[in-house]
């Protein structure tokens, strides 16, 4: 019945109230900021943007023209991630988080073989931090807020984006300690200790599984049933705050907080992207 042949026409037209933007990294600000500035409602795919100056633009024209942005970012919507958080009391006093993804990536033969693929260029805003790192940045955020500190290493590849890392996130009594990688595999779960025990994670993008170790004891599994679908609790949640109509709501921050650690943990490994030099309008 519609056919669009322009994101501008699909922006201006009276028949849609929301989108989804899935396009690469570096397309997701100035798609989304399109969108929102014709007040439509915006479910945009993680990372929000390239960096901090943009997330806050995005957030900002959301507001003034009083519509929804919400992060694709489906973890934090998962029914094992939201007993995770609830489960926190079981571990008594948290010491020590490990949280681990690592998956060799289908394109890095591409672009060993010399091709160009975006997941590893930088003129798409992507790379091991951008992509898979942040489940295990945002999931951090998501649990205990902005860290005191943050430091980070990284092994770039010829074309000037991460191929793996580790960030180190403090927190004072406690530190997080994050593993990502596109360049390799990784076998092992996630992990937040306690001196009471540790809750392990299965798969930390869709928490396939949650187990509780008290300190001593045996394995008790946690994890409840969850769709086969998993972006299918982001989509609720985003209808719901459309339907509420509920333009500021605590994504936006968590969203805030991750894009402003993705930037210093570039800076602290040397990978730039063409957008951090464009001003934002």
């Amino acid at each position: 019945e519609h056919l669009f042949t322009s994101l501008e026409d699909l922006a201006q037209s009276p028949d849609v109230d929301a989108v989804y933007i899935a396009s690469p990294n570096s397309l997701h600000f100035p798609q989304t900021r399109l969108f929102l500035r014709h007040k439509k409602h915006v479910i945009c795919e993680k990372p929000l943007a390239s960096n901090l100056q943009e997330v806050e633009a995005a957030i900002k024209t959301a507001r003034e023209n009083n519509v929804v942005l919400f992060e694709a970012f489906k973890t934090a919507s998962l029914p094992n991630f939201l007993l995770l958080k609830q489960s926190f009391d079981k571990i008594g006093k948290l010491r020590k988080a490990f949280i681990n993804y690592c998956q060799y990536s289908s394109r890095y033969q591409r672009y060993l073989d010399g091709e160009n693929p975006n997941t590893f260029n930088p003129a798409f805003s992507n790379g091991s931090i951008m992509d898979i790192g942040f489940y295990c940045l945002a999931s951090a955020v998501a649990l205990w807020g902005e860290p005191r500190a943050v430091h980070a290493t990284a092994s770039l590849l010829e074309s000037g984006v991460d191929g793996q890392g580790t960030v180190v996130l403090s927190y004072g009594d406690f530190d997080v300690t994050l593993h990502h990688s596109k360049v390799s595999d990784s076998a092992i779960p996630s992990e937040i200790q306690g001196e009471a025990g540790a809750l392990v994670i299965e798969k930390i993008s869709e928490c396939q599984k949650v187990c509780f170790v008290p300190r001593g004891g045996k394995p008790q599994d946690l994890t409840q049933p969850q769709h086969i679908n998993t972006m299918l609790y982001e989509a609720e949640e985003f209808a719901r705050l459309v339907e509420a109509n509920e333009v500021v709501h605590p994504g936006l921050e968590v969203s805030r907080i991750t894009a402003k650690l993705l930037s210093e943990i570039r800076h602290q490994t040397g990978v730039v992207f063409p957008a951090d030099s464009q001003p934002v309008a």
